[in-house]
């Protein structure tokens, strides 16, 4: 179960995310972030499980600009195995 505290203080927003993220959360939590703020932040430290639809979602906030702090140290490396996978060329013998 996730729960979601949204602090905004001028034009920056942050989210608090709490507990267990998964792909169905990720509409709430893109909801909660259009809000207009220039600035978002997710703060992850009290996420305790995601799954790889959630670590995805974490990879493109990342490339749009919004900062992921205190962010799991698992987590972390599951979106850099992640990135660095959908970097990789595709082999010509893979069909």
């Amino acid at each position: 179960m996730l729960r979601i505290e949204k602090h905004s203080d001028g034009c920056v927003s942050r989210l608090r995310l709490i507990g267990r993220i998964q792909s169905d959360s990720i509409a709430g939590i893109r909801s909660a972030m259009n809000d207009g703020c220039a600035r978002k932040i997710l703060d992850l430290s009290e996420v305790k499980l995601v799954d790889i639809a959630v670590v995805r979602f974490l990879i493109g906030c990342e490339d749009e600009g919004i900062e992921l702090v205190q962010c799991p140290p698992y987590v972390r490396e599951w979106m850099l195995r992640e990135r660095a996978e959908g970097a990789q060329p595709e082999s010509p013998d893979a069909a």
